[in-house]
């Protein structure tokens, strides 16, 4: 069923069937209920661009892989998560709590937002090492900080540009606003604020930015592991392809990814018209919409037409 607003609301069981399978994903245990307490703001306000754009979980798998793989052509940040997180033992436990740090962050009542990302940066503050080029590393520099955060913002950025609608120049730059606030909790003090800004970092890093077989580590891991059920491996395979893709052509070169990881024109054509049916797809136990459920908005507020 489509409602007035352009939504799509499935038919009970299958709705359901959808639901539990996204959230699966997005909610590692325990869980946390984006529903209270009732009329707490969140670092981002509802009328925004980022609450429209993150609900999409297909535009956020999508971006979330893109950022990683540009976090992982630095090195410092790449052997900072590799040898200090779960990602080779427990994929998919650490891919859930990346998944909820991003929707508690856009979504999250204020508070609880802030403590997490507080917990956050007092973790960042243990990681130090040396990446396996002998370099030493901390993860509370402000300057990886800075490169996370606009890999994030690049991700999922593009990733909503080029698969479900096309973002206009003023749409960019609130969207750099509006994660500013937490990029400064996160530590990300110079993280870019505009376009122009985040294209003089991508200039900057650029001779930073090296191969390295974690990468194809990394993307071997996000194939096989059990996001989606084995029926529909197929289609996780696609996504991975289709955030390869929105890497920038020379950086695809550098780090040596190959055509194995190019979209053919049906796949190409698939995961758009998925990243577009996802975007009008009512999930009413996604983090979105129970936020909503806490502002006192209905369930279609961020399916209304742009």
């Amino acid at each position: 069923m489509i409602t007035s607003s352009g939504a799509i609301l499935l038919p009970g069981p299958l709705q359901r069937q959808i639901d539990e399978l996204a959230q699966s994903f997005l909610q590692p245990q325990p869980t946390i209920d984006f529903s209270r307490p009732e009329g707490e703001p969140a670092l981002i306000p509802p009328g925004s661009i980022s609450w429209r754009m993150f609900k999409n979980p297909v535009a956020v798998f999508i971006g979330g892989v893109t950022a990683v793989l540009l976090e992982f052509a630095e090195p410092r940040v790449r052997d900072g998560v590799w040898q200090h997180s779960s990602f080779r033992t427990d994929p998919l436990t650490r891919l859930q709590r990346t998944g909820l740090a991003a929707m508690v962050t856009v979504y999250g009542p204020r508070s609880k937002a802030e403590a997490m990302i507080a917990g956050v940066v007092r973790r960042h503050e243990r990681v130090t090492g040396w990446t396996s080029e002998g370099e030493p590393y901390r993860a509370s520099d402000p300057v990886l900080l800075d490169w996370v955060q606009a890999t994030a913002g690049f991700g999922f950025t593009e990733a909503y540009h080029a698969y479900v609608r096309c973002l206009t120049v003023d749409e960019r730059g609130a969207l750099f606003t509006e994660a500013l606030p937490s990029a400064r909790l996160y530590g990300a003090t110079g993280a870019p604020a505009s376009q122009d800004e985040l294209g003089a970092l991508f200039e900057m890093m650029r001779p930073r930015l090296v191969a390295s077989p974690i990468i194809f580590e990394f993307l071997e891991i996000m194939e096989y592991v059990p996001i989606l059920p084995v029926p529909a491996r197929p289609v996780q395979r696609m996504l991975l392809r289709a955030a390869v893709e929105i890497l920038p052509a020379w950086l695809r070169e550098r780090l040596g990814i190959g055509p194995r990881w190019t979209l053919r024109l049906a796949e190409r054509v698939f995961v758009r018209a998925l990243a577009v049916a996802s975007d009008r797809l009512i999930l009413r136990s996604s983090p979105a919409i129970q936020s909503c459920h806490r502002l006192g908005l209905p369930d279609t507020y961020l399916y209304d037409r742009w």
